[in-house]
C-alpha cells in the first residue's frame, strides 16, 4: 500500500444542489463515511459528484470536491461521462436514495442503467451504496438490474426486502444488508427546551398536492393535508405546546413537491405556529430537529434526521421504504401506516405517540444500536472497495 497516494472516486446519483435534503444528506452522509475509510487506508480522496442537472446553487462543499451536472448529452459525448470515467478509480453509486427501481420513467432508469454499464465497460470498479432496491415488476428491468448488479463489485441494500430482491434478481452478485447512510450525517446537537413542548410537523407538498387533486397515488387512507391540519390545531389548544413547520425539500421549480408552499399556507392559516425558515443544508435541518422534543415527519430523511438525534419521531408512511427501513430494520413500530386509518384515527394515533413519547425514545435507543452495526458493515465494504483500489 502507497501511503499518502491520491484516489479520485466517482459519487454516482449523488447532489450537490438538490432542494430535497434528504438527497443531498445521502451526499454529505456517504462523503463522511468515505472519507473515513480512506483515511483508515492512508490514501486522500478526491470526489467528482454526479448527479442530475439542478436549479439551485450547490449546498455540498469541501476541500477536493467538484461536480459534474449529467444529462443525456453530456451521458451520449465522448467527450462527456466516458471521457470522465477515465480518470477515475471507481464509483460509489448511491441511485439517488431510490431511483434504481422501474417505478420512475422509462428514460429515467436508462439514465441510471447506462452510467452503469458504462463504467463496467471502461472497466472502473463500482459499488452501490446504500439505497433502496427495487420494485422491478416487469422487463426489460428485471433483466437490466439484474446486469446491472452482477456487474457491480458489491450491492449494499438499506433494508431486507432490497437485499431480498437484490439476491432474488442478481445471484451472483455480492449483497450486502445495511442501512441509510443519512443516520451518519453530520450535525451539532442543540439544547432543547424546558418550558414548553416543541412538537416539529414536516408536512409533505407530495402528499399535500395528492390530497387537493384528490388523485391518491400512494394509496394513502387517510387525508394529508386534513391530518396535519387536526394535528397543528389539536396541539395548539394545548398549554404549553410549540408547533414548529419543518421543510425538508424546497422545490420551487416543482411546486407539486414543494414543502415550502404548504407551510406557508399553514402558516397564514394558523399564525400561531412557528414557521421555520428553509435551511441551506441538510445538517442545518438535523441540527434544528435536534432540539425539538417531537417530530411528526412524512418525509422519510426528515424522519431519520430526528431518529440518529435522539428525537422521537412518527413517520407518516407512503411507500414501503418506512416499514422497510423503520419496521424492518430498526425494529421501530411507531410508524403512521400507509392504510388502515381514516383521518380521524390517524389523528388520534400521531396525539397518542406523541402523549408516549418516552417509549418512542426507549424504542429509538434499541434501534440505534442496530444502526451501528449496519453502519459497520458497510464501513467494512467501503475498507475492502478502497483497498483494492490501491
Amino acid at each position: 500500500m502507497t501511503r499518502g497516494r491520491t484516489i479520485t472516486l466517482g459519487m454516482l446519483w449523488h447532489s450537490a444542489a438538490s432542494g430535497n435534503l434528504g438527497v443531498t444528506a445521502l451526499t454529505v452522509a456517504n462523503l463522511a463515511l468515505v472519507r473515513q475509510a480512506a483515511a483508515r487506508a492512508g490514501v486522500t480522496p478526491r470526489f467528482v459528484i454526479i448527479g442530475p442537472r439542478e436549479h439551485l446553487p450547490p449546498n455540498v462543499f469541501g476541500d477536493y470536491i467538484e461536480s459534474v451536472a449529467l444529462d443525456s448529452r453530456y451521458l451520449a459525448r465522448r467527450s462527456g461521462y466516458w471521457a470522465l470515467l477515465s480518470r477515475l478509480d471507481g464509483l460509489l453509486d448511491i441511485g439517488a436514495g431510490d431511483s434504481f427501481a422501474d417505478i420512475y420513467s422509462r428514460r429515467r432508469f436508462a439514465m441510471i442503467y447506462a452510467t452503469k454499464r458504462l463504467a463496467r465497460m471502461r472497466g472502473k470498479p463500482l459499488l452501490f451504496s446504500p439505497q433502496t432496491i427495487g420494485p422491478f415488476t416487469k422487463q426489460p428491468y428485471r433483466w437490466l438490474a439484474s446486469d446491472a448488479m452482477t456487474g457491480s463489485v458489491g450491492v449494499v441494500a438499506r433494508d431486507p426486502a432490497s437485499a431480498a430482491l437484490a439476491r432474488t434478481l442478481a445471484p451472483r452478485a455480492r449483497v450486502i444488508e445495511a442501512v441509510d447512510v443519512a443516520f451518519a450525517l453530520p450535525f451539532e446537537p442543540r439544547n432543547r427546551a424546558t418550558d414548553h413542548l416543541d412538537v416539529g410537523l414536516n408536512i409533505s407538498g407530495l402528499l399535500t398536492t395528492e390530497s387537493v387533486n384528490g388523485t391518491n397515488r400512494y394509496g394513502l387512507s387517510y387525508d394529508h393535508e386534513a391530518l396535519f391540519r387536526g394535528l397543528v390545531e389539536a396541539l395548539l389548544a394545548r398549554p404549553n405546546v410549540r408547533v414548529h413547520l419543518i421543510c425538508h425539500v424546497n422545490a420551487a421549480n416543482m411546486p407539486g413537491d414543494d414543502d415550502g408552499l404548504v407551510a406557508d399556507r399553514f402558516a397564514r392559516d394558523y399564525p400561531q405556529v412557528i414557521s421555520v425558515p428553509d435551511f441551506k443544508t441538510a445538517s442545518d435541518a438535523k441540527s434544528y430537529i435536534s432540539g425539538l422534543h417531537m417530530l411528526v415527519a412524512g418525509r422519510m430523511h426528515a424522519c431519520i434526521a430526528a431518529f440518529s438525534s435522539g428525537v422521537p419521531v412518527v413517520p407518516i408512511a407512503y411507500s414501503r421504504k418506512f416499514s422497510g427501513l423503520f419496521t424492518g430494520v430498526l425494529g421501530y413500530e411507531h410508524i403512521l401506516p400507509v392504510a388502515g386509518h381514516d383521518t380521524a384515527s390517524a389523528i388520534a394515533f400521531v396525539l397518542d405517540r406523541i402523549d408516549h413519547r418516552a417509549d418512542l425514545a426507549e424504542a429509538i435507543r434499541l434501534g440505534s444500536e442496530r444502526v451501528d452495526g449496519r453502519l459497520a458493515l458497510y464501513a467494512t465494504e467501503l475498507d475492502h472497495f478502497i483497498g483494492n483500489l490501491i
